[in-house]
């Protein structure tokens, strides 16, 4: 039950990625489809046929608002990992130092493991000989 929940969500994420990434061909797909219909209802120039717009002016601004709304989408995701790298930053670090290993720095005076290290499979390897 739980695998297939996990595989709904992934279908699920993988689908919005596909949107998103094919949003332009879907547009241009859109408008070959409902040509006849833009260039008779939507077109800015269908009153001056002379122009022989068929519809590209539509199609032109469409393009434009989803460039510039990627733009934008962009640049918020820019500001907001600048704004959460300090964060990721500071809890790693915090995580990277479980509470027994600030005791045992207190404690001793010194620890031999590398405070990068997340867990314990280090120093279960790596340690001063053991001199019985």
């Amino acid at each position: 039950m739980k695998a297939r929940s996990q595989q709904i969500v992934a279908l699920s994420l993988l689908s919005l990625m596909l949107v998103k990434v094919w949003v332009i061909p879907l547009l241009y797909l859109d408008f070959e489809i409902r040509r006849d219909y833009i260039v008779a209802n939507l077109c800015e120039n269908r009153t001056r046929p002379q122009l022989n717009c068929n519809g590209q002016c539509f199609l032109a601004k469409k393009l434009a608002a989803v460039q510039e709304q990627q733009e934008k989408e962009a640049a918020q995701n820019y500001v907001i990992k600048l704004i959460d790298a300090p964060a990721q930053l500071l809890a790693f670090y915090q995580l990277s130092t479980p509470i027994h290993r600030i005791k045992t720095i207190i404690k001793t005076g010194f620890i031999y493991s590398s405070l990068f290290i997340i867990g314990d499979v280090a120093s279960d390897i790596f340690h001063p000989p053991i001199i019985a």
